[in-house]
């Protein structure tokens, strides 16, 4: 099973995410998404695994730094802000095929490994 984690390892939540994985056996292929930012083709492909919209993927404090917290931009407007700013994207992302959850909480990815 190829398991993907979109990581960011000073973030608590996304090491717990890690640490859950590596505890189930699992060695997932570790994107560190801060240094590694997912395009904006990959963002596409990453939503439609988890089934939410970009709006739903961004981290509200720092989408509102980035201006991208406005109610009137596209889908598209969000997808390009997330890939040129990925501090803005929520964390840790676990893809498993055609599936994807978000670590929220870490547990959470359990559904899909």
């Amino acid at each position: 099973m190829s398991v993907t984690i979109y990581h960011n390892p000073r973030c608590s939540k996304s090491r717990q995410t890690l640490e859950i994985l590596r505890g189930k056996g699992i060695e997932p292929e570790v994107v560190e998404y801060l240094n590694n930012p997912p395009s904006e083709k990959e963002l596409k492909e990453i939503l439609s695994k988890l089934g939410i919209s970009p709006r739903d993927l961004l981290r509200k404090k720092e989408a509102k730094e980035a201006g991208l917290d406005d109610p009137a931009l596209s889908e598209a407007a969000l997808i390009k802000g997330m890939a040129a700013n990925p501090v803005v994207i929520e964390r840790p992302i676990v893809v498993s095929g055609n599936v994807a959850r978000l670590g929220r909480p870490p547990e959470k990815v359990l559904e899909i490994v």
